[in-house]
């Protein structure tokens, strides 16, 4: 049997992502390709691909590279993001709260489906669609195959854009 190696550097190391643990004492596992990661281990940061609220956590990547990711992201309560789509399929599976999404090239709530914690769904490459929340944040995850992208179907949505 394989001995496992409980460390935060070793977990960086394979997961390729640089400063994604905030506590070397969490409990994170990792052996020659196996990873385990506990929450608390998580480093949340701001997605700046997104208006600003929302917040990203790495589990797996680089999203940059022709390779799977997995990726956590928190938004918060009352939160748009305006009609956009990706290069790659998206797969959201929801951990908490209620994400409303919809296709289309513009936010329109009237065309949004509520998916729930436990909910699932995925968007094809290239397919416009937005989402929001309403009275509650959500925390969803992320996953699929780089590299990752982000086009906003009107260019003034873009947050990049506007620092």
């Amino acid at each position: 049997m394989t001995s496992l190696r409980f460390s935060a550097i070793s977990l960086t190391c394979a997961l390729g992502v640089s400063g994604i643990l905030t506590d070397p004492i969490a409990m994170a596992q990792t052996s020659k390709g196996h990873s385990m990661l506990a929450p608390a281990a998580l480093k949340w940061v701001d997605l700046s691909s997104l208006p600003p609220g929302a917040k990203i956590a790495i589990l797996q990547g680089p999203m940059s590279e022709a390779a799977p990711f997995t990726a956590r992201v928190r938004i918060p309560a009352n939160y748009r993001v305006p009609a956009h789509w990706h290069p790659a399929s998206e797969r959201v599976s929801v951990l908490s709260g209620t994400l409303y999404m919809g296709l289309g090239d513009e936010l329109d709530t009237g065309k949004a489906m509520a998916v729930p914690a436990g909910g699932f769904a995925v968007m094809p490459p290239k397919t416009p669609h937005f989402a929001f929340t309403t009275h509650e944040p959500v925390e969803f995850q992320l996953h699929g195959v780089g590299p990752w992208g982000m086009t906003y179907i009107n260019p003034a949505d873009d947050p990049r854009k506007q620092q």
